[in-house]
């Protein structure tokens, strides 16, 4: 760190009053900086899907049952949930370089625990502490992208950023099932060393000083924020296994959740020293990109959550070609992303940009609701690369927007706000889709099956069948099968028709942005 006698110098790493087109951190080399965060932000992206193909193999290895071995999912969900609207707080407090390095490293010992896990209740324990050195990484190495870019560069930086993070999450379930079958399903969690390690020593190395500033800690809203989003997610991870509002346990949740929720939000607007900057919410553009980012959480997660089963459930594909089908979904980001970034630096309205992108994601969603039990390979490769190509277009421009209007100092809170809203918007995307996915199958099962009569099936006399015994019993079970998977078809029909609209609903809100400064 630069001493207070002498004026910091670009190898310090120092913040600098910005000139006009100038970074606010001056850093000795970027290229290998952007190198060590892109690679601390894919092992944290990533581990919120690789672990789910592992599941199967660490119910039997770890001792435990169906409904238990699911907090290995819910533990990290609710830590990173609830640890991540503290970043702000903690990097003005303990410093944002030091806070960063301290993330990485305790999410690569984090991991390395989660690897040597011998029981359930050591992988909870293990995951959940994987989820509050992870969460602080997403907002701190989006805000340190920004402050050692030149304005003029924010597209394309937040292009290079982006890629991680929409890429992650498709790459993760591909890279999670090879692993597991190549190897054993604890390489889920050691693969993040070598990358992280490389990440830290270029972070040590490289990484600047940002300075920040001494305020209060806000205990109070802090405490009722996570009693809120805990609620929440306990909500939506125990909804489907308790039959949702007929449990008293989801009507308990629901109480918790709207009341913090409505404490929080009271204090916040009212305290002295909220847990969030107020100048953060008088800014339009950054809370209609708050909305946003629930849209994108609920488009993309709910997308990555449906098409794997959907793939080998109807239409029998293993692990590894599901993940070659999905691909081109990421190919389809990291071309759009590219390409947004130019559209914006030559001086295109965001606002048309992100708008473009949901109405190609809402025409993706279109053709995936033409689908039948028929469809082939190319369909859902075509029709993957065109979501891919807009989700990309929506992700940058709406970043840079929500970033151009608000002050360098409020980057930090407001980066954990977005990534938060993300995955909020994930896990109620997932949560909804997965509910109408469950009770569309038996409406369309109850529908179907009462068109299947004699008169209905040429080849097979239903009324008679029953005389053949067990020969009668395959029968009806293989026409069972066939509507079972007629009826799942017509259910993920209606999910993308729902997201559909949902994304050609934020079209209009776009333009309620106010256009950003590039």
């Amino acid at each position: 760190m630069a001493s207070a006698a002498r004026p910091a110098s670009p190898a310090a790493g120092a913040a600098t009053p910005p000139a006009a087109d100038e970074p606010l951190l001056q850093v000795r080399n970027q290229p290998l900086l952007m190198v060590g965060i892109m690679a601390a932000s894919l092992i944290q992206v990533l581990d919120t899907t690789i672990a789910n193909v592992a599941i199967p193999h660490m119910q039997s290895a770890l001792g435990a049952n169906a409904e238990s071995v699911t907090w290995v999912l819910t533990s990290y969900i609710i830590a990173s949930a609830v640890a991540m609207p503290a970043t702000g707080w903690l990097g003005d407090r303990v410093g944002a370089r030091r806070l960063f390095i301290f993330s990485v490293a305790g999410f690569i010992i984090a991991s390395m625990m989660c690897g040597m896990a011998q029981n359930l209740g050591e992988m909870v324990l293990f995951r959940a502490m994987q989820g509050v050195t992870g969460a602080f990484i997403p907002p701190l190495s989006q805000s340190f992208m920004l402050d050692s870019s030149r304005p003029s560069r924010h597209p394309q930086v937040m292009a290079i950023w982006g890629l991680g993070i929409m890429i992650g999450p498709i790459l993760g379930p591909i890279l999670g099932g090879w692993l597991t079958e190549s190897a054993n399903w604890r390489w889920v969690f050691y693969v993040n060393l070598p990358v992280g390690i490389l990440a830290l020593a270029l972070l040590i190395t490289q990484l600047p000083h940002r300075e920040g500033k001494r305020r209060k800690f806000d205990l109070f809203g802090f405490v009722m924020l996570a009693i809120a989003l805990s609620s929440l997610q306990l909500l939506l991870d125990r909804g489907s296994q308790l039959d949702w509002f007929q449990s008293y346990e989801i009507w308990f949740y629901t109480f918790l959740m709207g009341s913090a929720a409505w404490i929080a939000i009271v204090h916040f607007t009212t305290a002295r020293e909220p847990l969030f900057d107020k100048a953060i919410f008088a800014d339009r553009n950054f809370v209609i990109a708050l909305l946003f980012m629930v849209v994108i959480g609920m488009v993309l997660f709910a997308n990555m959550a449906l098409l794997p089963p959907m793939l080998q459930r109807l239409f029998g594909y293993g692990v590894i070609d599901t993940g070659m089908v999905l691909m081109p979904r990421g190919v389809g980001v990291m071309l759009s992303m590219q390409l947004s970034g130019v559209l914006i630096r030559r001086g295109l309205d965001a606002r048309i940009v992100v708008a473009t992108g949901f109405a190609i994601a809402a025409y993706s969603q279109w053709m995936m609701a033409g689908w039948s039990l028929a469809a082939d390979e190319w369909h859902f490769i075509v029709t993957g690369l065109i979501q891919g190509l807009g989700l990309g277009l929506v992700f940058i421009p709406l970043n840079v927007t929500a970033f151009s209007t608000l002050p360098g100092h409020l980057r930090t809170d407001g980066s954990s706000l977005l990534n938060l809203l993300r995955s909020i918007g994930a896990s109620v995307g997932i949560s909804i889709t997965t509910v109408l996915l469950a009770r569309n199958i038996q409406t369309a099962h109850t529908d179907l099956g009462s068109h299947v009569t004699s008169s209905t099936i040429d080849a097979i006399d239903l009324s008679t069948v029953d005389r053949y015994q067990p020969l009668g019993q395959t029968v009806l079970s293989m026409v069972d099968l066939e509507v079972n998977r007629q009826a799942a078809m017509i259910a993920y029909i209606d999910d993308f028709y729902l997201m559909m609209w949902l994304a050609l609903a934020a079209i209009p809100m776009v333009f309620l942005m106010r256009k950003g400064r590039t």
